[in-house]
């Protein structure tokens, strides 16, 4: 029987359509696109992206030319521009202010790679470290609010060049899906007195069967309401609200769990498109005692169609549990 699950952080209610539970085998992944004949984002090519914000590079090597291993650049069509003031103003009963803020491409590596696994775990631990940093610079700036990273992989995730890379966009406001959750997580800290997603670690470690991957620093499970078929959810188990915060050590442990559940959900799905998003506290709050940054990956094998758009609800034909067993034997 169909069973409905309600998120315990934004309170969505997910229908779990186990009459029409599928294995990985039974999801179709779009073809992998044809290798384009020239990518701006290879080494050599520097002289084709907006001049670099930010690179890892060798000693000997100079700005905008070969020998940087991640580089960070402006987006060349921003969604966001950084020039200018906001201007808050009324019309009637709407708000509306400019389009200020940031949109940068972290390229995350040299070579024409299109996935982030095929890169070694001491260059993924620079890409990492380099959202850290680009979000310590970019809050020193007054009139932004909220960053945030997220990656596209494939078409159907929104990727337009294959070289893996991810984005991260400043805004000078609260996204609504962020402050639903940090809502839902102030409500649940009001009542209980405890972060709710400290106790969603808690929980799962007790229970187990939602477990994906089990790092002394962070936890992967398959969330309890999962909106997508293979949903996963990377936690740090260490209470943090802001990922900017991260330490040294605990970059080394979340790589090897994110490069272990990226592995295992390629291999599950064959390389499905893909999706991740990293929610963190907004630029403005200090340490929260009720929010706690997360990494979510979102596979895309199921379309959002009238039903989806029309009530909020999501149909997941996987049980979070049969998801994260299919993802433990893999490994």
């Amino acid at each position: 029987m169909p069973e409905l699950r309600k998120d315990p952080v934004v309170g969505r209610w997910v229908i779990i359509a186990t009459e029409r539970e599928k294995r990985p085998s039974d999801f179709k992944s779009e073809p992998q696109p044809v290798r384009a004949e020239f990518c701006p984002f290879c080494e050599g090519n520097e002289s084709k992206t907006p001049p670099e914000i930010l690179a890892y590079r060798d000693r000997q090597s100079r700005a905008n030319q070969p020998g940087w291993r991640v580089r960070v650049v402006p987006n060349k069509f921003p969604a966001l521009q950084i020039e200018g003031n906001l201007d808050k103003r009324g019309d009637g009963i709407y708000d509306r202010m400019n389009g200020i803020g940031a949109h940068e491409v972290i390229i995350e590596t040299p070579k024409h790679e299109i996935s982030l696994t095929a890169s070694t775990p001491a260059l993924v631990q620079e890409v990492l470290w380099s959202y850290r940093d680009r979000l310590v610079d970019l809050k020193k700036d007054s009139r932004f609010v909220y960053g945030l990273i997220f990656k596209n992989v494939g078409a159907s995730a929104g990727a337009s060049l294959e070289h893996t890379h991810s984005q991260l966009i400043v805004t000078p406001t609260v996204p609504i899906a962020v402050a639903e959750e940090m809502n839902g997580c102030e409500t649940f800290f009001k009542y209980r007195g405890r972060c709710l997603f400290c106790d969603i670690v808690d929980q799962e470690l007790s229970a187990r069967d939602r477990i994906v991957m089990d790092d002394p620093n962070f936890l992967a499970i398959s969330p309890y309401a999962p909106r997508f078929p293979f949903e996963t959810w990377i936690v740090p188990k260490r209470h943090s609200s802001h990922f900017e915060n991260i330490q040294r050590f605990e970059i080394e442990g979340l790589v090897t769990v994110l490069l272990t559940v990226l592995t295992r959900l390629e291999k599950a799905l064959g390389n499905p498109s893909y999706n991740y998003i990293i929610h963190t506290s907004p630029f403005d709050r200090a340490e929260l005692p009720h929010y706690h940054w997360h990494l979510e990956i979102i596979p895309r094998l199921t379309r959002v169609a009238g039903f989806e758009w029309g009530t909020g609800f999501y149909i997941n034909p996987v049980p979070p549990e049969r998801a994260a067993e299919f993802l433990r034997e893999i490994g």
